[in-house]
């Protein structure tokens, strides 16, 4: 199995290495990210200028990787289309540091790395997760090590992409997984007057929404301790085949606490 992972943290994320760390186990892994952290840019793509790529040592042996001054989606683009030579079975994007839900996450550099690698005919990943402890990380991690094996292994007949956000919980601690919803937003923006200080100047600020989430949404899941999982479309005509999405969340909440038995 090849697998390609990029991110929007940048390279030296504790996300990406984690999750890293954890796929070495089950597949070959390239490594294309950014150099430095490229959140909230969405499917930004760089047309208007050149885009530097290193190759640079890896802090986990066996697994190649490149740093890119570029976007998300500037990274798989390169790598699906000059860096890697051989197919890629499924391309991840994470760990984020934080969540990813409702309509923001179409704003969001982890998604839209993703998507770029679901344009490009591979099943895709977006996973996200919140740092402040140990526990959400380390149940990323083997959440997305079950799910790479389940959607490479069922052979499915179309596409597939993923947007999976994860409570700060153990795996012992999950209530379980849900097929979710977006909810609305998780945020609102205002604009805030610097003008004051630096004449033109304008800060856009990011608040979040505190009103309670919707039942079935991705927002209200994690709230109550659940692993939620948001299929994603960019085809009407092209969805994941319900008999696998019915049977992904048992599978799944049973393979994450058999694997940290």
């Amino acid at each position: 199995m090849n697998i390609l992972v990029t991110n929007d943290d940048g390279i030296n994320s504790e996300g990406l290495w984690r999750l890293v760390r954890e796929l070495k186990e089950i597949a070959r892994v390239t490594v294309v990210t950014p150099e430095s952290e490229r959140s909230a840019i969405g499917t930004a793509v760089s047309l208007l200028e050149s885009v530097k790529v290193q190759q640079i040592k890896s802090a986990i042996d066996g697994v190649t990787v490149y740093s890119v001054d570029g976007t998300p989606s500037d990274c798989v683009i390169l790598a699906l289309g000059k860096l890697i030579a051989e197919p890629v079975d499924l391309v991840i994007s994470g760990i984020n540091n934080g969540n990813n839900q409702g309509e923001d996450v179409y704003i969001s550099g982890t998604v839209g790395g993703a998507l770029q690698g679901y344009f490009r005919g591979s099943s895709a990943i977006a996973i996200s997760a919140p740092f402040d402890s140990r526990a959400g990380i380390e149940t990323a991690a083997c959440v997305i090590v079950q799910l790479a094996r389940m959607i490479t292994g069922a052979r499915l007949s179309s596409r597939i992409f993923l947007n999976v956000n994860v409570p700060d919980l153990s795996t012992d601690e999950i209530s379980g997984v849900k097929i979710t919803r977006l909810a609305r937003t998780s945020h609102i923006n205002t604009v805030y007057d610097d003008s004051r200080e630096r004449r033109g100047y304008y800060n856009l600020v990011r608040t979040a929404v505190s009103e309670a989430a919707t039942k079935g949404t991705d927002m209200y899941a994690r709230e109550q301790g659940f692993i939620s999982i948001t299929p994603l479309f960019t085809n009407l005509f092209e969805r994941p085949p319900r008999n696998f999405l019915r049977s992904l969340c048992d599978d799944l909440f049973q393979a994450i606490r058999q694997d940290r038995a």
